[in-house]
């Protein structure tokens, strides 16, 4: 009797244990739940090469991973609420690919969740992080350096047409915070003296100033012209590139999307390999890292793009030596 019911207690407990194994097997795995925050740009390669990193790095949309996107249509006061919006829904980690802007609105909406900033512009000025080695806080990411670029994208312009004399810098005012944007200005204003040109700054808050601001580089006597990117002026590129063209302004811009758009060149941190980066960060992320432990990653592709095209147009040729050492070259 004593040795029957030893059997049975332990056919009983074998049967439990088979069936919590069975349960665990069948349970789904957590799927991690991500918010990325775009800035509404017609151009959608940046999201898709973030998405393409995670699928590089085994993330199957819907079966281990869930995507949150939120667009600002190109208007960054929808920032706030956009993350906002992502924290009540209790995301994982929210990614922010559209500059500082976004990256403080994020950190201002949670102290603690993790953010995974794309295409910030100086993240220690702008107070995102203690420092690029040891953050320290919230947030992470990857920066553009954007001071350090300007002087960069001025000898470009210059090698480009040699005769410029008066460049026109046309800045949107209150993009990043103030201390950032004095450091851009005085690397701007250096690197034009060095290269003999006059530095004329011009500011457009959006679309609607525009015509105002090339009616003063005009009576400013600028023959060229600098655009700093932002969100805004991304949104409307279109429209800058025209005014440009119009204008017969040799011009020079940040980033590739201008060029794409009709502009004559850009130099600048390659943003398609940077988004595809940040998936690496949300990797660690979910695996356990803190985003505070995360260094915050400097470009390490740069690329100097060209059109032809549009070169022609402006009845410029550019120098061979420059379309050689091009990155890409629109013709």
């Amino acid at each position: 009797m004593v040795r029957t019911q030893r059997r049975y207690f332990l056919t009983a407990a074998g049967a439990l244990v088979a069936a919590s194994l069975t349960a665990e097997a069948q349970a789904p795995a957590k799927i991690a739940r991500i918010g990325f925050i775009d800035p509404g740009l017609p151009d959608t390669s940046l999201f898709e090469a973030f998405r393409q990193g995670l699928r590089d790095l085994g993330y199957v949309e819907g079966r281990n991973i869930l995507i949150e996107f939120r667009t600002a249509q190109g208007k960054p006061e929808r920032f706030p609420p956009l993350a906002a919006e992502l924290v009540a829904l209790k995301v994982d980690v929210i990614v922010t690919g559209a500059g500082t802007l976004a990256a403080r609105a994020a950190q201002h909406a949670s102290s603690t969740l993790p953010i995974v900033a794309v295409a910030v512009g100086d993240p220690v000025t702008s107070t995102l992080v203690s420092s690029l080695a040891r953050p320290g806080g919230n947030v992470t990411g990857l920066s553009v350096l954007t001071p350090e670029l300007v002087g960069k994208c001025l000898e470009q312009l210059k090698l480009a047409v040699s005769s410029i004399s008066r460049v026109a810098f046309l800045l949107q005012p209150g993009a990043v915070p103030e201390r950032t944007q004095m450091d851009i200005l005085r690397e701007a204003e250096v690197a034009a003296r060095a290269l003999g040109m006059h530095l004329q700054v011009v500011e457009a808050r959006g679309a609607e100033d525009f015509d105002r601001a090339f009616s003063n580089m005009i009576s400013g006597r600028a023959d060229a012209m600098f655009v700093l990117s932002t969100p805004v002026f991304s949104a409307e590129r279109r429209r800058l590139v025209e005014l440009a063209a119009k204008n017969r302004f040799p011009a020079v811009y940040s980033y590739r999307v201008y060029v794409d758009a009709g502009g004559l060149m850009s130099y600048g941190p390659n943003l398609v390999d940077l988004s595809r980066r940040a998936a690496m960060y949300v990797h660690k992320i979910l695996k356990g890292a803190k985003p505070g432990d995360l260094p915050v990653e400097q470009p390490t592709k740069f690329e100097l793009v060209i059109n032809l095209k549009t070169a022609k147009n402006l009845g410029l040729t550019i120098p061979q030596s420059m379309i050689a050492r091009a990155d890409d070259v629109i013709q």
